[in-house]
């Protein structure tokens, strides 16, 4: 079967646009204030390139071909080079599809097949008619779960949950995008030559120092709010109408206003459950309910997080449905022992003396004014240490380990025993020095890739221990019983 033939001309935007908004960032950024002089190159240039680009997607589109044959999905493709791929059903972890308005308008979709241990994307589909990506979704799961191909009267599933306007609202505030901040690598070079054309250096030097620091301050905080506000639309736009159901094995889940995403989390394939919350929502009693799958962690897809299977929900209704996707009773957490805490403290009063001391060097050589506000980084390690130290901790049941940590973002984690990889026992030269260790709870997602596992941090050497041996123990009772 072939691409859908609107996927030429969508495709020829998509590249375009793409290439288009590089080039006059780069344009700007070196031509020195003088772009009026590039335009007639730039225009000659984007003509030549377009010809280049839609004769690539006309042969790209011709040469493109897939097939749901069985238990494979075969694909073939490749312009200047062929490459066919047969990609066992068996392995594919999620089925996502995406809208954006121009998909919308245009009646397409865009298919994308994750499998399991990947990081990125298997395959896919850019661009199917919405009906096919529909129908190839559904196939999929049916194929993989080993049910019959009849769809009629098909149940959707029940509502587990949905996403009125006034929580999302809500979660779009309560939250923080922090990508939202790389946007300041793109305007400086931008605003540069503004700023210079301004004379604002000249203006400043007349100010005094107070003054100074005043305005800086001022102009600080209206960047953090402008961030803050982009961070909630986009929010707003990611997670608009989401709802999530349980179809059989699988969740099923559906958002986005501008891009629309459909996608499934198999539950087969669950690691692990985490329950997340910010400063703010631990304020309002509100946390995200995210799980890891075999191969992902939440927010590691191609899909951009697929598997916050509910992104903002009162603490008490996420944990109950974390409870009917992993069965679990309530722990009583305990969190590391004291001296712990006197280690943070000590950690991040260094780095307040090597702050503190590196204004008052920068103050005696240059006249750096108001070193000693530096000072004030000295209390801030205290209250650092020790809620660092206070929003840690772990606790184990029969049938799995959890864990917590995090402050500004806290994340507590249930790891069932029977989804363990490994568990290790760590331990750096510091850890030592204080009788302390950690415990690793390593699964088949891919927070293993970056350092993100569920871990135990900062308890007992012998209670680390304890933990390793009753973890592997449990985990071949477990095993045993399957």
């Amino acid at each position: 079967m072939k691409l859908h033939p609107f996927s030429v001309p969508y495709r020829v935007v998509d590249r375009g646009v793409r290439f288009g908004w590089a080039a006059v960032i780069g344009v700007a950024a070196t031509s020195g204030g003088t772009f009026a002089e590039f335009w007639p190159f730039v225009l000659v240039g984007a003509v030549a390139l377009a010809v280049l680009v839609l004769a690539y997607q006309y042969a790209y589109y011709q040469r493109f071909s897939y097939e749901l044959a069985g238990d494979t999905l075969d694909i073939d493709s490749g312009v200047l080079s062929r490459r066919e791929r047969e990609i066992p059903l068996r392995r594919v972890q999620n089925v996502d599809v995406t809208r954006n308005v121009l998909q919308r308008a245009l009646g397409i979709a865009t298919l994308s097949v994750e499998t399991a241990g990947g990081g990125s994307t298997e395959a896919k589909l850019e661009c199917v008619s919405a009906e096919e990506a529909e129908r190839l979704q559904t196939e999929i799961r049916r194929l993989k779960a080993g049910e019959t191909a009849d769809t009629e009267g098909e149940d959707m599933g029940d509502v587990l949950y949905e996403l009125d306007d006034r929580s999302l609202l809500a979660y779009s505030f309560l939250s923080f995008d922090a990508r939202v901040a790389s946007g300041l690598a793109v305007l400086f070079p931008l605003l540069g030559p503004v700023i210079a054309t301004l004379g604002f250096s000249d203006a400043a030097s007349g100010l005094g120092a107070a003054l100074l620091v005043f305005v800086v301050g001022v102009g600080a905080l209206a960047v953090l709010l402008a961030l803050w506000i982009a961070s909630a639309a986009i929010r707003f736009v990611r997670f608009y109408g989401f709802r999530l159901r349980r179809e059989g094995d699988d969740l099923r889940y559906e958002r986005g206003l501008l891009k629309r995403y459909t996608g499934t989390i198999p539950l087969d394939k669950l690691q692990s459950v985490s329950l997340t919350e910010n400063v703010l929502m631990r304020r309002v009693g509100y946390a995200t309910l995210a799980v890891e799958t075999a191969g992902y962690a939440p927010g590691d897809t191609p899909s951009g997080g697929s598997e916050a299977a509910v992104p903002f929900a009162p603490r008490e209704d996420a944990l109950a449905l974390a409870r009917t996707l992993e069965p679990f009773d309530e722990v009583a957490v305990e969190r590391p022992p004291r001296r712990a805490r006197r280690r943070y403290i000590g950690r991040y009063g260094i780095l307040a003396g090597i702050v503190t001391a590196s204004a008052f060097a920068a103050s005696t050589l240059w006249g750096l004014p108001y070193w000693w506000l530096s000072l004030l980084l000295f209390p801030v390690a205290v209250a650092g240490g020790h809620y660092r130290w206070l929003h840690l901790g772990h606790a184990e049941g029969d049938e799995y380990a959890v864990t917590r940590g995090g402050f500004w973002s806290r994340s507590t984690t249930v790891v069932p025993y029977y989804r363990l990889q490994t568990v290790i026992e760590s331990q750096s030269i510091f850890q030592r020095r204080w009788g302390l260790a950690s415990v690793v709870y390593d699964t088949a997602g891919s927070r293993r890739l970056t350092g993100g596992d569920a871990t135990a941090h900062d308890i007992e050497e012998e209670t680390a221990r304890s933990l390793v041996e009753r973890a592997v123990n449990r985990l071949r009772a477990t095993l045993g019983r399957q």
